[in-house]
């Protein structure tokens, strides 16, 4: 054990607990859960990886990760094999544990809007397996305010369980990566539970710093959105510079060009993923959805496939020809299609398109067609994630190719 924290001496249903792990993991096997369980186990902790997903766990034991993430699995059978990771489907471990990640999707309903009393079913469902003392972390993305409710709902009770939220902020794909080379942001409800939870994140981060709860829900919230914003004003300056036929990506370059105050713009292209959309749409919310940058920015987002589509439409019979999507992940170089803009593509072409064919070079789907077939037979194609195996593809000729991100060097061709 390397944490040196207070040691929980609860009980849980009359019996003195086993204390086997500094860390138990819930939602272990998932895109955040997992690279953070082998984060804190490469950095000596003692950790358990708890879920439900049977299919995982046994691809897991075999040292082989069910989603790409880099460098992972080489760290996820190191840790294994030294014992400092166990992968678990028993709840039991919940109790095994000083400290508690929770990571779970935001709970939010259809429209968006926060949804509390999911959140408090799913921490009933283990309430059971908690033991008074330990620290239960908040890893995912809150409602601001969520954290404090959730201590006071646990405090009435009569549970002595301290609260922390931590939000998490790395880029899937480079998890590892970046959970050891960038700052961590904790809070906690408690002087206790924030001690706990900078010394947990101190094993692994560069930095640890400390806010209050409802600081720390709104640190994550604008950085989401203001990363989805600054997408939609590239987005926006695209169809802008298109529509006046000047060539986006020339503009783009002699902006950002050894021009410091330029340098963060980023290229055209979807702007999707399980996050930034979501977490946009909360912040309205929570700001009784006064938000104009933030549903400007959604407009313009979740509008681009239409935009391609309608200009596609002044060009050609649509209903008469083929058209192919290359690249169905919500972004370039892993297999996670949640929220992917090329999805909402697909369907707004197959109203008006002869035929829609789609390709990933990472997600397996028995209704996509290989990279070759969808050249072959596609009279458009269409460049929706950039995924590096499609940057050196030789497209027949005789193909209109739309290429928003410019990967191919040629234009958007829209």
């Amino acid at each position: 054990m390397i944490l040196d924290l207070p040691k929980s001496a609860g009980k849980r249903n009359g019996k003195t607990r086993e204390r086997l792990f500094d860390l138990v993991v819930i939602g272990g096997f998932g895109h955040v859960g997992l690279p953070l369980a082998v984060a804190f186990a490469a950095a000596g902790a003692k950790v358990c990886a708890y879920d439900i997903d049977e299919a995982a766990a046994q691809k897991l034991r075999r040292f082989s990760m069910p989603f790409i993430e880099a460098n992972c699995e080489h760290e996820l059978r190191s840790a294994v094999e030294k014992g400092n990771l166990t992968i678990s489907l028993d709840r039991d471990d919940v109790s095994r544990a000083d400290m508690v990640i929770i990571i779970v999707g935001t709970p939010v309903d259809r429209h968006l809007n926060p949804d509390f009393e999911a959140m408090q079913n799913l921490l009933d469902s283990y309430m059971d397996c908690l033991v008074d003392g330990q620290t239960l972390v908040l890893r995912s993305t809150v409602y601001p305010g969520t954290t404090e409710k959730i201590a006071q709902w646990i405090k009435d009770r009569g549970r002595g369980i301290h609260i922390a939220f931590c939000p998490e902020r790395i880029a899937e794909g480079k998890a590892l990566e970046e959970l050891s080379s960038l700052p961590q942001i904790v809070s906690g409800c408690s002087p206790q539970a924030v001690h706990n939870a900078e010394k947990l994140f101190g094993c692994v981060a560069s930095e640890v710093l400390i806010l209050e709860p409802i600081e720390a829900e709104l640190a994550k919230l604008f950085n989401n959105a203001w990363r989805y914003m600054q997408f939609a004003a590239a987005n926006q300056f695209f169809m802008i510079a298109n529509d006046h036929n000047a060539d986006f990506h020339r503009i783009h370059h002699a902006m950002t060009h050894n021009y410091p105050r330029a340098k963060s713009m980023p290229g055209a292209g979807f702007a999707a993923g399980p996050c930034l959309f979501k977490d946009t749409m909360q912040l309205a919310a929570f700001n009784n959805n006064n938000f104009s940058l933030g549903h400007a920015a959604m407009l313009i987002n979740e509008g681009l496939p239409n935009y391609i589509v309608n200009r596609l439409k002044q060009k050609h019979r649509l209903r008469c020809l083929s058209v192919g999507i290359l690249g169905m992940a919500f972004k370039a170089d892993i297999d996670d299609p949640r929220e992917s803009l090329s999805y909402k593509l697909r369907k707004i072409l197959a109203i008006e398109c002869a035929q829609v064919l789609c390709s990933d070079a990472y997600i397996c789907d028995p209704a996509f067609v290989s990279t070759q077939e969808l050249l072959d037979r596609c009279d458009i194609v269409i460049l929706a994630t950039p995924h590096n195996d499609y940057h050196a593809l030789a497209i027949p000729a005789g193909k209109t190719v739309v290429d928003v991100w410019n990967v191919w060097g040629r234009g958007s061709g829209l």
